[in-house]
């Protein structure tokens, strides 16, 4: 399965706006302007990249993963999806995807859950909930502020049953998704510290993303 589109050959890190190293495990945001093109790389593979947009002019208009999976009558997000807001505006729609499946289902790791399934061990482990609480509070947001995120490049097969479990991901050096945003939104990004499931390879990595003007 893939939604792959061809990248314009004027896509370049000389020619974007701005070019993004995000470190392994750690949070990133950014303010995206409408009309302008996002890129999120991952850059070594097999990386899961936790991601919440938010209307930059009002942070209560954010991500909806329900409007998402319900605008395009589909489980997962690719070319051609349409990523809603909370109040069931388009934010931004992906016009190309090299990977070819992302979750938007299985939400973020979180301490709590980590000690659930995978034993008290792991609780004081850092997690993508942590991640998005600690970014969204530069913002004046707290953690009920973090809705159901979108996990791009995480491998979450669902079953006819309804049943689902994160798996090896399919994502290969160099993958990518790219979005243009409908309005300006806020980027916050936790590139995911799981160490526990398949979600990583159980190797968090650092990823990247970059920004154009315009779609050309």
């Amino acid at each position: 399965m893939t939604g792959f589109i061809e990248t314009h050959p004027a896509r370049t890190p000389e020619t974007a706006v701005a070019v993004h190293e995000i470190a392994a495990e750690r949070p990133f945001s950014t303010l995206i302007r409408k009309g302008q093109l996002l890129r999120i790389e991952d850059s070594y593979g097999q990386q899961a990249i936790d991601t919440l947009f938010y209307n930059a002019a009002d942070t209560g208009e954010r991500y909806s993963n329900q409007e998402t999976m319900r605008a395009q009558n589909a489980a997962y997000i690719t070319t051609g999806t349409r990523i809603m807001s909370s109040e069931g505006r388009v934010m931004l729609r992906m016009t190309a995807d090299s990977c070819g499946r992302h979750d938007t289902s299985a939400g973020a790791c979180s301490c709590e859950s980590n000690t659930v399934r995978f034993g008290q061990a792991t609780r004081y482990l850092h997690a993508c909930r942590d991640n998005f609480v600690a970014e969204v509070a530069r913002y004046g947001m707290s953690k009920r502020d973090v809705p159901a995120n979108i996990n791009f490049f995480m491998n979450v097969p669902i079953t006819p049953s309804g049943e689902m479990t994160i798996v090896d991901g399919i994502s290969a050096p160099g993958d990518y998704v790219e979005l243009v945003a409908e309005m300006d939104v806020l980027l916050v990004i936790s590139n995911c510290p799981q160490i526990n499931n398949p979600c990583n390879g159980f190797d968090p990595t650092p990823v990247r993303v970059l920004v154009w003007n315009g779609e050309a």
